[in-house]
């Protein structure tokens, strides 16, 4: 027979925030028990109602601020709070800037035992209208008489009920509502349970999930809606490989590097950074530290599209770059010969989580490597470049975790040394952590 878990106490209480969570949550204590405080900051006294007891802490929200931390600042979205998209609007965005660069060095610290010899600055760019990706849930409910188009709320599994998101590309997050009205307008509308955003420099393009057919009248309605609002549609009728423009010569998204003279060309579902901004400055951020010689050979793990390789070829590097993607590397070949660098760029398809003993690109000396790997990180591949000695690793993360597993590694193992690291904000407002690391051979 389960045991329920005893609700806590409803009762407000007054508490003193010591600290943030990983997920931006104030931590606290309330008779000798932790407390997860959504909305608080460091410092904050508050009042709060604990609304749920967890295996071993309760989770509250606040009720009062009874004293502010001076970090506190009027969030900039009206949802905040109720949208569990963003969870730090609340905290002035310098101040989310040290706290990701102490969460980094908290999180290299436990999980390699070493902290860098110097500290990045962090990198950042506009806080609001930055996201051109995105995967909106949708939901028709009666009960509110429209149809839900957003993110999940805070805590719970239930789409939130909004109309305009202000961290998405505004072009798109402007348009929740209308997006709302078209879809509540179909006949397939209880059954379109996503909409993807794909953004461009030029173009936006919105990918339907559709798991029963439009009909002729809903295609015109979707047609009318993409030409008002000048979105390119997309529909998905299956897994990623079923997705079809709704007309017949859809425009070609992409997206510029001007300082390297690249163009970038991508379809709807292929991974790239959310961040127009920020990725233009993370580019010259990692090359800069990566430093090739002229005519020096890089070896880029994780590639994508060509994100890092092409700019590191106009700059005179000869680039191998693998990626575990077929469908991306055939498109970072198209790239490469679009901007006239396929002759500085060999792009391979392989398993970066599986042995690379054999493969052509691992038969390579090479001067430099620049990975940017997946959450789960890059500890098999790095087993096997890192007897090699390459003179410097650049590693971008999204995954603090794991990069501070790979990073002790490459320390204990291989003799290399953390000669620097730092933040990079590709996702301002959130608790997530962009970081890039530079490890040099002891």
């Amino acid at each position: 027979m389960s045991r329920r878990r005893k609700r806590p106490d409803p009762a407000p209480v007054e508490l003193v925030i010591d600290g943030l969570d990983e997920q931006a949550r104030g931590t606290a204590t309330c008779e000798g028990r932790p407390v997860r405080v959504d909305a608080a900051l460091p410092g904050e006294r508050v009042s709060v109602v604990r609304t749920r007891s967890r295996g071993g802490y309760d989770e509250a929200q606040v009720e009062r601020v009874l004293e502010a931390s001076g970090d506190r600042v009027e969030p900039g979205c009206r949802y905040f709070g109720l949208c569990g998209a963003c969870t730090l609007q609340h905290m002035a965005p310098p101040a989310q800037l040290r706290l990701k660069s102490q969460r980094l060095l908290d999180t290299l610290e436990a999980e390699s035992g070493v902290l860098p010899e110097r500290l990045l600055e962090p990198l950042s760019g506009e806080p609001w209208g930055y996201r051109r990706r995105a995967r909106l849930g949708v939901r028709d409910v009666p009960k509110k008489g429209r149809v839900l188009v957003g993110f999940r709320e805070r805590n719970a599994s239930y789409l939130a009920d909004m109309l305009s998101c202000e961290v998405l590309i505004p072009e798109a997050g402007h348009r929740l509502e209308a997006l709302s009205e078209l879809i509540g307008s179909l006949s397939v509308s209880a059954r379109i349970p996503q909409v993807e955003v794909a953004a461009g420099d030029d173009v936006v393009a919105l990918v339907f999930r559709v798991l029963d057919p439009p009909t002729p009248d809903d295609l015109l309605k979707i047609s009318a809606f993409g030409a008002r609002y000048d979105f390119d549609i997309y529909l998905q009728t299956g897994g990623p490989g079923t997705v079809r423009a709704l007309t017949e010569s859809p425009r070609q998204l992409g997206y510029r590097l001007p300082a390297y003279d690249v163009e970038i060309h991508f379809q709807p579902g292929d991974f790239l950074q959310v961040n127009g901004v920020l990725n233009q400055r993370m580019v010259d951020h990692a090359l800069e530290l990566l430093s090739p010689t002229p005519g020096g050979h890089v070896l880029e793990l994780f590639s994508g599209l060509g994100n890092f390789s092409l700019p590191l070829a106009r700059r005179g590097a000869r680039v191998t770059a693998v990626e575990g993607d077929e469908g991306l590397v055939k498109r970072a070949r198209a790239n490469a010969a679009a901007n006239g660098l396929e002759d500085r760029v060999s792009f391979f398809a392989g398993d970066l989580f599986a042995s690379a003993a054999n493969a052509p690109w691992a038969q390579g000396s090479y001067e430099s490597v620049l990975l940017d790997p997946p959450r789960a990180g890059a500890r098999r591949v790095l087993e096997q470049i890192a007897p090699a000695r390459p003179h410097r690793i650049v590693y971008v993360s999204c995954n603090p975790e794991t990069l501070g597993g790979d990073i002790g590694l490459l320390v204990r193992r291989f003799g290399y040394r953390l000669a620097a690291a730092g933040v990079m904000d590709m996702f301002p407002h959130t608790g997530h952590l962009e970081s890039i690391a530079v490890l040099e051979p002891a």
